[in-house]
């Protein structure tokens, strides 16, 4: 087994390319993962507050087969704009599903247009700063140009610039969380993983089960550890809907069916619930998204790829915090860093 550096992560995928556009009037923006050349794409939809563009399509019951990007994007509902950009971007360079122009007669007949499959998820993060200010169509454009095979920035970047993380017993209390990613490569198959970790509960270092960012102490030095908290009898109070959601993207070079590549999505989203705690709760929209570019030949193991596809979505989930750097002041929350602690 090799695991990748941290800054390689989702781009050790051979295929895609990572791109992100930071905000930089407050902390907010959008993560852009391209497959110029066409990625099968599966979706698992586990939060109660999702905000999502194009995952229906993702059924294995519907006819389009590949994607060509994925947006990820702070801004709530409004970053979903980012994804026009995308598109844009994509349609300038002729990438697209090829649909040919029905006809008999005429200049028209036969032709065909290119149409680009952008699936699309968002975070909450308008409480950060102004929330005027969020990931338009230029955002998810500049991400695109942004893109890049290489070593990707971790933590405060892109979809992660305005994550927080433990907020159950309030903003006060919370922690800074950002984007991490992470990436294995084993037997010849590579699967990788990106998270832009904005959890309602804590963050969890799956190797110890040690809580290692999330709600802190009404002092605000020292982490709580929320769930031992409310076994303990302190209760949080109510938290508004959709103020959270962590996003994922996994990936593999290996080929995988529409159907396999939806149930390797569904398997990635135990790595979530085993590195944050609670995971999947009325306030978050968790997202994951799986993609197969094919450019591994050979049949797949997809439960194996799945198995890895959790281990590193809940790798990625941990990297986003450790890398994440705090923020306060100027009209910004308090929001501390693992390494402030």
């Amino acid at each position: 087994m090799s695991l990748e550096p941290t800054t390689r992560g989702l781009t050790a995928v051979e295929g895609l390319r990572v791109g992100h556009f930071t905000e930089t009037r407050r902390p907010t923006g959008c993560t852009v993962i391209l497959a110029p050349a066409g990625a099968v794409a599966g979706v698992d939809v586990r939060g109660a507050s999702p905000g999502t563009r194009e995952t229906e399509l993702l059924s294995p019951l519907n006819a389009v087969e590949t994607v060509h990007a994925i947006l990820l994007s702070g801004g709530s509902a409004f970053g979903l704009d980012a994804a026009s950009g995308v598109m844009r971007w994509l349609d300038e360079r002729g990438i697209g599903v090829e649909l040919r122009r029905a006809g008999t007669a005429g200049a028209a007949a036969g032709q065909s247009i290119r149409v680009p499959i952008v699936p699309a998820a968002i975070l909450f993060d308008l409480w950060v700063g102004d929330p005027a200010i969020r990931p338009d169509a230029a955002a998810g454009y500049a991400a695109c140009e942004a893109a890049t095979s290489e070593p990707m920035a971790q933590g405060n970047v892109g979809a992660g610039a305005g994550a927080s993380v433990g907020k159950l017993f309030g903003i006060e209390r919370a922690m800074k969380g950002g984007l991490g990613s992470a990436a294995v490569t084993v037997g010849g198959v590579t699967v990788g993983a990106l998270a832009a970790v904005n959890a309602l509960g804590d963050i969890v270092d799956p190797a110890t089960g040690a809580v290692v960012a999330g709600a802190r102490t009404t002092a605000g030095d020292a982490l709580l550890g929320s769930m031992r908290a409310i076994l303990a009898g302190e209760l949080p109070g109510p938290t508004p809907v959709g103020s959270a959601t962590t996003l994922g993207v996994v990936a593999t070079d290996a080929r995988l069916t529409k159907a396999e590549a939806n149930k390797v999505a569904q398997m990635a989203q135990d790595g979530l619930a085993r590195s944050i705690n609670p995971a999947h709760t009325m306030t978050d929209g968790d997202v994951v998204f799986a993609l197969a570019t094919g450019s591994r030949p050979g049949p797949a193991n997809v439960t194996l790829i799945g198995a890895l596809a959790a281990e590193m979505l809940a790798e990625a989930v941990l990297r986003g915090v450790l890398a994440a750097r705090g923020i306060g002041g100027d009209g910004l929350p308090n929001l501390p860093a693992v390494c402030d602690l």
